[in-house]
C-alpha cells in the first residue's frame, strides 16, 4: 500500500509537524508536490501538501489507524522538488511552520482549485478534404464560407466571429454535423502584453564592459557567487543586467529579476521587453489567476526572464543562471508578517541551490552589504559615474529654520518655489518627495494638548480631506471631531503637512502647474502606479509628489528638478537605521533629476543641516558617509558587526506579555551569553513603538549576536518558534 508524508496547511504555528496519510488506490498517481484534501481533526477538510509517497506492506506497523486522501485538488502537482527544498529551508533559517513557507509558493486560497480561463476552438477534422466543400448544397455558401476560413487559418477563436462575419447559427450546425469540432483551451493571461519597446543602439562604458566581464566568467562556470554592483544614480546598472542576461539566456539557462515595489515594474519590463521576447512579470497585485497562468508558462518551458516584486522568487523555475536585487538597500525587500523573510537573504540562498550568480544593484548600498564586499565575502563592482557623462544634479541645501525667521512659514522654501516656477516655465518636469501620507499628520487641541490617538493603538491619527481621521496601522477611520474629547474646547488644530495638504499648497502657489499625486491612497487600484507613472512620462503633468515611492528608480528625461520636503524627518526616529535611511532617502530622489542632456538641480529641505546624513547626502558621498556611520555601528555593536533577532511578546494581559519577556532575557543570558565565546547581547523588554495592538499590549526583546545558530537552537529550546504569543524576526529592518 502506498502512504503519503503530508504537511497540513493549516497556519497555526503550534502545528509544526507532518502527517502520515494512506493514499486509495484511485489516488495511486500522486507524487511529492501534490496539493490534496484530508481529514484533520474532528470532522473537518483541509488542503495539505505531498511532501513524499512511500510504498510499505500494510498499516500495522502505526500505531493509530491511518485516514484516507479525500482527494487531489489541481490536475497537476503544484510543487517541483526545488520549491519543496526551498520551502524547507525558509521554515529552518525563519523558524516558521513548513506550512507557512510552503505558501509563500501558492497563488491560490486554501483548498482551492486554481481557475483557469479557457476558451473554445473551433477546428476542421483531421480527415476533412477541401473537396467535400464544393459538394456542399448551392445554398449552403454561408457553411461554404466557414469551412473555407478554417480550411485557410486552420483554427478560429469565438472573438474572430464578428469581424469575419460568421453567423454563430450556421457555425452550431456545422459542429452538430460534424464538419467542425470545438477544442477547450487554456488561456493564458498576460497583463503585461501592451508594453513593448524596441532595443536602441548602446555603448557601454569602461566600467559597466568590466562589470560584465567579471559576473560572465561565473555564469559559463555556473558556480555560485555574489557580486555587489555599487554604480551611482543613472550608471547603467539596469544594461548590465540586461547584458548579463543576453549571456545566461544564451548558456540555455534563466533569470529572476527583482525589484522593490510594483511601481518600478513597468519601466524595467519595458527596458527588458525591448532584447526578450519570453519575460513573465510577477507580482501581488496581480490576480490569483494571473499568476497561476505565469507559473503554468513558466512550468512549460515558455519564459526565460521573471520580473517582480518579492513574490517572484517562488514560482516554479528551474535552471536558473542569474539572479538580481535591484535597489537592494530597499526597505519592501522585507516582508512585514510572518514569514518575516527579506528578499535579499532568500535570493542569494536560492542562488546557491543553483550554482548562480546574484547580483546586489544599488547607488546606495545597505551598509551590511557594502560591508560584505569590502571584506571579500561578495565581489566589488562599481560604475563611478553617469552612463552619458551627465554630471550628478547640483544640489542646494535650506535651513527652514531661516525660512521662518524671514517669515515664511510656507511648506515650500522661496528656493524650491522659484525652482519649480522655473522649471514649468521651461516646459520641464519636477518629483517632490514627502515622506509622509493624509492631509495633515495629526490633530491637536491647542488648549490642553490632547492629540486624537486611535482607540485601538493608541497612536496618533492623520487627517484625510474627506474629514475623517484614519490610523494607518488598524486602517480605523472616526470623524474629525468638531470640539476636544478631553477639555471639550473648539480650539483644535492640524498639525504637519501630508500630501493631500501639499497638494492643496502647490495649487495654490503653481496655480499654472498641472499636478500629479502618488501615494498609496493614490495607487490603490491595480495598476495605479503604472497609469500615474506613464500620464508623467508622457508630459501631462508638470509635477509628480508623493511618498517614498516617487524616489525610487524612475528615469524620466525631462525631469530638471527635484525637491524633498522635511528630509530631516526620518533622522530621529528611535532606529540605528535612522540616518542611512535619511542618507539614502536624499541620494536615491535626488538622482531622479537631470539624467538626459539637461543638468539637474535639487532643492532639500530640512531643520537639521549638520547632521551627517544631510551633508553627506546633499554631496552624494556615499563613501564618506559609510566610514562615518560604520564607526558608530561597530561602536555600539549593530550589523554589520552582528545579526539581529526580534523577538515580539503580546498578550491580552499586560503583564502576562512583560515577565514572560522577563523569563526569556534572564534564561539567554544564563544559557547562552555567559556560555558563548563570541560576543552576544539581549535587552529589553521594552514596549513596542505601538505598544498596544488589537487589544494585545506588545514588548519587544531584541538579541544581538555573531552566532546566530546559537540563537536559534535557544529560540527552539524554550519552544518560542511555536508559541502563538511570540514572533520571531529574524534580520529585522528595524529594532522597534
Amino acid at each position: 500500500m502506498l502512504i503519503a508524508e503530508i504537511c497540513a496547511n493549516v497556519q497555526v504555528k503550534s502545528i509544526n509537524q507532518n502527517f502520515t496519510y494512506k493514499v486509495p488506490e484511485r489516488l495511486n498517481f500522486l507524487s511529492a508536490g501534490w496539493r490534496v484534501i484530508v481529514p484533520f481533526g474532528y470532522r473537518k477538510k483541509i488542503d495539505g501538501f505531498v511532501l513524499k509517497i512511500s510504498e510499505v506492506a500494510d498499516d500495522t506497523q502505526f500505531d493509530f489507524e491511518l485516514k484516507e486522501i479525500f482527494g487531489a485538488i489541481d490536475d497537476e502537482a503544484w510543487f517541483t522538488p526545488e520549491m519543496i527544498n526551498s520551502a524547507r529551508w525558509l521554515a529552518d533559517f525563519y523558524l516558521c511552520p513548513l506550512s507557512q513557507s510552503m505558501s509563500l509558493f501558492m497563488p491560490g486560497k486554501v483548498g482551492k482549485k486554481i481557475s483557469q480561463l479557457s476558451e473554445k476552438i473551433f477546428k476542421l477534422p483531421k480527415n476533412f478534404s477541401a473537396d467535400f466543400i464544393s459538394n456542399l448544397n448551392p445554398r449552403a455558401n454561408m457553411q461554404a464560407k466557414i469551412l473555407k476560413i478554417l480550411f485557410e487559418r486552420k483554427e478560429l477563436r469565438a472573438i474572430d466571429f464578428d469581424s469575419l462575419k460568421i453567423s454563430k447559427s450556421v457555425m452550431k450546425n456545422l459542429i452538430k454535423s460534424g464538419l467542425v469540432e470545438v477544442e477547450m483551451r487554456r488561456v493564458l493571461r498576460d497583463s503585461y502584453a501592451e508594453i513593448k519597446s524596441l532595443a536602441q543602439p548602446v555603448t557601454l562604458t569602461s566600467e559597466q564592459a568590466a562589470a560584465i566581464e567579471s559576473v560572465e566568467k561565473i555564469l559559463r562556470e555556473k558556480i555560485f557567487q555574489g557580486f555587489l554592483l555599487h554604480g551611482v544614480t543613472g550608471s547603467g546598472k539596469t544594461q548590465v543586467y540586461i547584458e548579463l542576461t543576453k549571456n545566461v539566456r544564451k548558456l540555455g539557462r534563466r533569470a529572476v529579476i527583482l525589484v522593490p515595489e510594483i511601481a518600478l515594474t513597468g519601466q524595467i519590463v519595458k527596458n527588458f521587453k525591448a532584447y526578450f521576447s519570453d519575460v513573465a512579470v510577477i507580482h501581488s497585485r496581480l490576480s490569483v489567476a494571473e499568476r497561476s497562468d505565469i507559473f503554468h508558462k513558466i512550468r512549460n518551458g515558455e519564459v526565460g526572464v521573471v520580473i517582480g516584486a518579492r513574490s517572484a522568487l517562488f514560482t516554479p523555475i528551474d535552471n536558473v543562471g542569474l539572479f538580481v536585487v535591484d535597489e537592494e538597500q530597499d526597505f519592501s525587500y522585507k516582508q512585514d508578517n510572518a514569514p518575516f523573510y527579506h528578499a535579499g537573504i532568500v535570493a542569494e540562498e536560492f542562488a546557491k541551490f543553483h550554482n548562480a550568480a546574484i547580483i546586489f544593484g544599488s547607488a546606495t548600498p545597505r551598509l551590511e552589504t557594502f560591508f560584505r564586499a569590502k571584506t571579500g565575502e561578495l565581489t566589488y563592482l562599481e560604475l563611478p559615474r553617469r552612463a552619458l557623462n551627465q554630471p550628478l544634479p547640483e544640489v542646494e541645501l535650506v535651513d527652514m529654520r531661516q525660512e521662518l525667521k524671514t517669515g515664511n512659514r510656507n511648506v515650500l522654501s522661496r528656493a524650491l518655489k522659484n525652482l519649480l516656477t522655473e522649471t514649468v516655465a521651461n516646459h520641464q518636469q519636477a518629483i517632490l518627495l514627502l515622506n509622509r501620507r493624509g492631509y495633515h499628520t495629526f490633530v491637536m487641541c491647542r488648549l490642553c494638548g490632547e492629540v486624537i490617538n486611535c482607540p485601538d493603538c493608541g497612536l496618533a491619527m492623520t487627517y484625510h480631506a474627506n474629514g475623517y481621521l484614519k490610523c494607518h496601522h488598524c486602517e480605523i477611520e472616526i470623524p474629525t471631531p468638531e470640539v476636544c474629547p478631553n477639555c471639550g474646547s473648539k480650539y483644535i488644530k492640524f498639525f504637519g503637512t501630508g500630501t493631500q495638504k501639499l497638494e492643496q499648497t502647490l495649487n495654490q502657489e503653481l496655480p499654472d502647474a498641472k499636478i500629479l499625486r502618488m501615494d498609496r491612497d493614490s495607487t490603490t487600484a491595480k495598476f495605479g502606479h503604472r497609469k500615474i507613472l506613464n500620464a508623467f512620462v508622457r508630459g501631462e503633468y508638470d509635477i509628480l509628489f508623493g511618498t517614498q515611492m516617487v524616489a525610487k528608480g524612475h528615469d524620466i528625461q525631462n525631469v530638471t528638478a527635484v525637491g524633498i520636503l522635511s528630509a530631516d524627518a526620518s533622522l530621529n526616529f528611535p532606529d540605528f537605521r535612522a540616518a542611512e535611511n535619511c542618507f539614502q532617502l536624499i541620494t536615491q530622489a535626488a538622482g531622479r533629476a537631470g539624467r538626459a542632456e539637461l543638468q539637474g538641480k535639487v532643492v532639500v529641505q530640512s531643520y537639521n543641516t549638520t547632521a551627517d546624513a544631510i551633508v553627506f547626502g546633499c554631496k552624494q558621498d556615499y563613501l564618506n558617509f559609510c566610514r562615518r556611520e560604520i564607526l558608530n555601528r561597530k561602536k555600539y555593536f549593530y550589523p554589520p558587526y552582528c545579526r539581529l533577532v526580534k523577538l515580539l511578546f503580546k498578550s491580552k494581559v499586560e503583564s502576562d506579555a512583560k515577565n514572560f519577556a522577563k523569563k526569556i532575557v534572564v534564561a539567554f543570558k544564563s544559557e547562552v551569553i555567559e556560555t558563548s565565546n563570541v560576543r552576544q547581547e539581549i535587552f529589553g523588554p521594552i514596549p513596542a513603538m505601538i505598544a498596544k495592538l488589537r487589544d494585545e499590549f506588545r514588548f519587544v526583546v531584541l538579541i544581538k549576536s555573531n552566532d546566530l545558530a546559537a540563537v536559534k537552537n535557544f529560540l527552539r529550546k524554550h519552544n518560542l518558534n511555536i508559541l502563538p504569543e511570540v514572533v520571531i524576526d529574524i534580520d529585522p529592518t528595524s529594532t522597534n
